[in-house]
């Protein structure tokens, strides 16, 4: 094969598709559906049937969700067309028409949609943080709660930690795609806590697939967020923080368990995610 025949080949790179990396790669929606159920059952006594996934974009979670119980609906809130029409198309009508029909995706601001009242309100992978001033989060929390019917539940989830304030690099294998996830911490301004992220994807044949997302979002902290929530009229929240534990021979090296308990008091780690349930 001369040079230029394999220089025209397509690389791994521009054969990918950026949705299902991501999926792969950030989402864990079993383990956020067992959370959801397990938290509302816990809280409210009763087994959870709707779900807002406001930000949803592919609508994995909301696709799940209805997976799990053939009395489960949902519907997705995202503004961009596309990455709906991918989710329709991936995630719903591959499930089947039941799931399908159990889920409805909409092409709204999340600020704007707060019918049918729904159990649970999501809104997963710190996309929330994209509304970086005091009122406009607010406004949403209010929106979110205006969602829920008279016992229900809001779930965010946020980032934090001593590295979080850097510019960073972390690399993840992903196995079964030949790639690696790469999150890159693009820049932080300490002043107003505006900070700057990318996705990337390196593949085994050598290629990249630069910023195939990229975010520009306040870097919020848990007591801004609890005060938030309780200024739009939540009567209270609750965090999950996740245990920690030596890594390996390694004493001085702690990592996740993916094991999530209550608590009102936690040892700061290099990097942490947590999840904030905030009851109507």
């Amino acid at each position: 094969m001369s040079r230029n025949n394999a220089a025209s080949r397509p690389t791994r790179a521009d054969q990918a598709d950026r949705h299902v990396l991501y999926q792969k790669a950030v989402q864990a929606p079993d383990f956020e559906v067992e959370f959801l159920d397990r938290i509302f059952r816990e809280l409210r006594g009763r087994k959870p049937l709707s779900l807002k996934e406001d930000f949803c974009g592919t609508a994995y979670l909301s696709s799940e969700w209805v997976k799990s119980d053939p009395e489960r609906t949902a519907v997705g809130v995202d503004i961009d067309a596309d990455t709906l029409a991918w989710g329709r198309q991936h995630n719903l009508e591959a499930a089947g028409s039941d799931v399908a029909a159990r889920v409805t995706l909409l092409e709204k601001d999340v600020r704007e949609v707060t019918e049918p009242k729904v159990d649970i309100v999501c809104a997963f992978n710190f996309s929330y943080c994209l509304l970086e001033k005091r009122d406009e989060l607010r406004h949403y929390f209010e929106q979110a709660r205006a969602s829920l019917k008279d016992d229900g539940l809001l779930f965010l989830d946020l980032f934090g930690g001593t590295e979080c304030e850097t510019e960073a690099e972390e690399e993840t294998e992903l196995e079964d795609e030949g790639a690696t996830y790469i999150w890159e911490q693009v820049s932080f301004n300490p002043i107003d806590h505006h900070m700057e992220c990318a996705i990337h994807f390196e593949f085994d044949d050598g290629s990249r697939l630069d910023n195939a997302f990229t975010y520009a979002w306040r870097l919020w902290s848990i007591p801004e967020i609890r005060e938030l929530l309780e200024e739009a009229g939540f009567s209270k929240t609750r965090i999950y923080w996740e245990r920690f534990e030596e890594a390996g021979d390694d004493s001085d090296e702690m990592e996740g368990t993916g094991e999530y308990y209550e608590t009102e008091e936690a040892e700061n780690q290099e990097s942490w995610l947590v999840y904030i349930v905030a009851e109507k």
